[in-house]
């Protein structure tokens, strides 16, 4: 076997992680047969967003994309005393909440220079969440339903990628992120709330009677993302940082309101079977802190000071056409406050 047929299964692979490819003057590309050019393989199957290398100057790629995430949580809360280890006096209050979240969404991405890609997203979201509970303080043995949704555009995002150099001399493609996103969705300070109280007119929690679609603040998010070729595999990750502006919500909301800011990193690898079909495995993790607000005494306060969002991903792609591909990917979350499972099927086509 020549080196040219080593080679090839990695050169194939990062075929598959470019976007309707650029052509680099890459000694690694110049090893590949004529008839089988890298910039006409398609991208891996997508686990995280904006992971490739730059699009070809000129090329415009649209990218329809449709995803569905489920997740279920339960909570017991339990008002009462202990009078000996092993006997509770007092109302036991199980919550079990259930939420779908249809999300489509159309992505351009247009290549500018050599190096510099330019990205718009514009989902659209579907929320549907039921909530079962016993109402609290009551000793009642009957379950309720509320049930709450949402529809409506999300929050529009707008991306700059650079990327630094050619991936050669043994070093991993560098490329250099940073995305804006708008709030044009739904906050949940725009939505219709109402506030739980028990008998005694104590508020004991806040309601939706509608789901949000988006966040209700700006957020701007630099980051990097590195693609290294391994025969026969090619390795990625990526590291980010989004600030989130704060906003003034009124006094009865708290006053300024910060969310906090995300800090997000992840890693992966990825196989070409052959030069149209590719498979990849990845995990993602988010760390969120809490929200804080300016009028919070803090008195009654139990959260956690962060979340963690975890998941573990994997995805199929293959290749249509020379222009056209199609990929699925599957997350399954690995944290509680992650989304049990997600499903995520693109169609990104290049003109």
């Amino acid at each position: 076997m020549t080196r040219r047929s080593v080679r090839q299964p990695a050169l194939v692979m990062l075929g598959f992680l470019i976007s309707t490819a650029q052509a680099q003057p890459n000694p690694a590309k110049a090893s590949l047969p004529p008839e089988k050019p890298v910039e006409k393989a398609s991208e891996v199957a997508s686990i995280t967003t904006d992971r490739g290398i730059v699009t070809r100057p000129g090329k415009l790629t649209i990218e329809p994309a449709i995803s569905y995430a489920n997740s279920n949580s339960t909570v017991v809360a339990v008002e009462g005393y202990t009078v000996i280890p092993a006997l509770l006096v007092g109302l036991i209050n199980i919550t079990e909440v259930q939420r779908d979240i249809f999300v489509g969404a159309l992505t351009f991405k247009y290549g500018i220079t050599s190096r510099l890609e330019t990205t718009l997203r514009a989902p659209y979201l579907s929320i549907r969440e039921d909530l079962r509970e016993r109402q609290a303080f009551q000793g009642t043995p009957v379950d309720s339903i509320t049930e709450s949704s949402g529809d409506g555009l999300g929050d529009i995002e707008a991306t700059l990628r650079y990327q630094f150099n050619d991936g050669v001399e043994g070093w991993p493609y560098v490329i250099g992120s940073f995305r804006v996103r708008a709030p044009t969705g739904e906050g949940p300070y725009d939505v219709d709330r109402r506030i739980l109280r028990d008998n005694l007119g104590n508020p004991i929690g806040i309601a939706f009677t509608e789901r949000p679609t988006g966040s209700g603040f700006w957020g701007f998010e630099p980051g990097l993302s590195f693609i290294y070729p391994s025969d026969p595999a090619v390795l990625f990750g990526n590291l980010s940082y989004t600030y989130t502006l704060k906003e003034d919500e009124g006094f009865a909301n708290g006053g300024t309101v910060d969310p906090g800011d995300i800090i997000r990193f992840g890693f992966g690898m990825g196989f070409a079977f052959n030069e149209r079909t590719s498979f990849s495995l990845g995990y993602d993790h988010s760390i969120i802190p809490k929200t804080e607000l300016e009028f919070d005494n803090n008195l009654d306060d139990a959260r956690f000071d962060r979340i963690q969002l975890g998941s573990l991903a994997f995805g199929l792609s293959q290749r249509l056409t020379a222009d056209t591909s199609v990929s699925l990917s599957v997350s399954v979350g690995v944290t509680e406050n992650a989304p049990s499972t997600e499903l995520t099927l693109k169609l990104p086509m290049a003109f």
